[in-house]
């Protein structure tokens, strides 16, 4: 059982990098990375491999109700290959573009000990260990987000700080409250006792997990961190943050809880498709007049955030398809763009769209990702952001939701407006850049290609053959909560 390597690889990377690593660097590069690629493959293997069933592995072998569980179904098997996918890459960017900055070894542990708190969330089958993980996470991110060591980077950790705090004293609450109530922290012996509660006490719950959960998801108005903490940390950082952090920490925990422990309550998936929809348009709106390109993109991810909770509350297989779709798409595209970002940053010393202009003949890998990466958030075919839309527009329509539809396409219309005036001034403008401050080197521009061609090739995930045997499994892991509860019970 390869279940407990997602945790014990990346720790053991952190704690070895502390040990041995010493005043350079390259002893953290080569043992993270190590680690990147072992993570990887594994990933990679269990999503191949994984046939639709669902692995259980007990800690310590104490056998429930006594004992912990880890899982490994459907959808921890493409979250796991996601958090691994964007990790790599980034740790590959990071080569360069940390060097730039310093060369300490610390970035790389702390970078590590993230990965292992996200991946500690996907597969834990206990709440409370959910939770710990969950901090595990935070508390690097919020170190990594302050790296730079500039005034800004440390409001902007003070601010995330104060609000993960926040969230998880909610979270906190909520556990506590649901432990008192059915006596048992693994999530699918709750969902077994969910049904003989008070429905009172539930949306009472959900209530305190919306606030907590959607403030590490920056679901608006829970948003407020979101666009200083992007825009201030190392663009490898942003693109984690954006990239997986806050779906782990915030979408993949509330699939989790709202589908598999409570059972998807339509009051909840209500709320998630007003929520979504607002987020989707006033954050479409703010990105288009932000003019710090980092900030930009902070705000679109927000607005592409929205897009999955609505698809997630049509709660029909199709919607709650388009909302995985997009939540894969997504990560990808994102970080790829906020990776052009950095590497504009870097070369020219300044994130102000305003004071930028051509860049195709001296950044020209970054100008043509950055392209890909703008048509596929823009949901421009044939790209992976095109087809995760349409799937949630199609299923909004054929739920009887025809203006959640056409917010939805509005959505994607101030996408595009944003990111056109991102390569109209940050790109393409009319001023020719012709000396940059240093060069852009390989490690960076192969994390930006891979990206950009994961743009096209993963719409490939949608074909018949591939769909059934990535796609569709995760999808009945979410829409069949009995079944969840059944296997991971041994009935």
């Amino acid at each position: 059982m390869i279940l407990p390597y997602y945790i014990t690889i990346p720790l053991l990377s952190a704690f070895l990098i502390s040990l041995i690593a010493g005043k350079k660097d390259k002893w953290a590069i080569l043992l993270s990375t190590t680690a990147g690629a072992s993570m990887l493959i594994l990933s990679i293997y269990s999503l191949i491999a994984q046939n639709g069933e669902t692995f259980i592995y007990k800690m310590g072998f104490w056998s429930l109700p006594v004992g912990i569980v880890l899982v490994q179904d459907g959808l921890a098997c493409l979250m796991l290959v996601l958090v691994s996918l964007i990790s790599f890459t980034s740790l590959i960017y990071s080569v360069q573009y940390i060097r730039h900055m310093d060369r300490n070894w610390k970035y790389y542990a702390l970078f590590m000990l993230l990965v292992t708190g996200m991946n500690g969330v996907i597969i834990t089958g206990d709440l409370f260990n959910l939770f710990v993980f969950m901090e595990i996470a935070l508390l690097s991110a919020f170190a990594l987000v302050a790296y730079g060591g500039q005034a800004e980077e440390y409001e902007a950790a003070f601010k995330y700080a104060v609000m993960g705090a926040l969230s998880s004293t909610l979270v906190l609450i909520g556990i506590a409250i649901l432990y008192s109530a059915t006596s048992t922290l693994t999530m699918a012996k709750m969902a077994e006792k969910v049904p003989t509660l008070d429905p009172r006490l539930i949306y009472w719950v959900g209530g305190l997990f919306l606030a907590g959960f959607g403030l590490k998801a920056a679901i608006m108005p829970f948003h407020a961190w979101l666009p200083d903490a992007h825009s201030s940390a190392p663009a490898p950082i942003s693109s984690m943050l954006s990239g997986v952090l806050i779906k782990v920490l915030g979408i993949y925990a509330m699939i989790r809880l709202y589908f598999n422990v409570f059972g998807a309550p339509h009051l909840y998936m209500n709320v998630f498709m007003v929520l979504g929809a607002i987020s989707i348009i006033l954050s479409g709106l703010l990105s288009i007049v932000q003019w710090d390109m980092k900030r930009l993109l902070a705000y679109s991810s927000i607005s592409q955030i929205g897009y999955i909770l609505v698809g997630l509350g049509i709660g029909t297989p199709l919607g709650i398809l388009g909302a995985v779709f997009h939540l894969f798409s997504h990560a990808i595209f994102k970080s790829l763009l906020f990776y052009n970002a950095g590497a504009v940053e870097m070369a020219l010393g300044t994130r102000d769209m305003r004071k930028m202009g051509s860049l195709v003949h001296a950044l020209p890998v970054t100008s043509a990702t950055s392209l890909v990466g703008g048509l596929a958030i823009s949901g421009i075919p044939p790209f992976n952001g095109f087809i995760s839309k349409l799937i949630i527009i199609i299923a909004l329509i054929k739920a009887g939701a025809p203006v959640y539809a056409i917010l939805a396409v509005i959505g994607s219309i101030l996408t595009l407006g944003a990111i056109m005036k991102m390569q109209r001034f940050g790109f393409r403008g009319e001023t020719e850049i012709s000396k940059i401050s240093e060069k852009i080197g390989w490690p960076m521009q192969t994390s930006m290609v891979l990206l950009a061609l994961l743009c096209l090739l993963t719409g490939l995930m949608m074909l018949p053959g591939i769909r059934e045997s990535i796609l569709d499994p995760v999808v009945k892991v979410i829409v069949d909560h009995h079944q969840y509860m059944q296997l991971v019970l041994g009935r």
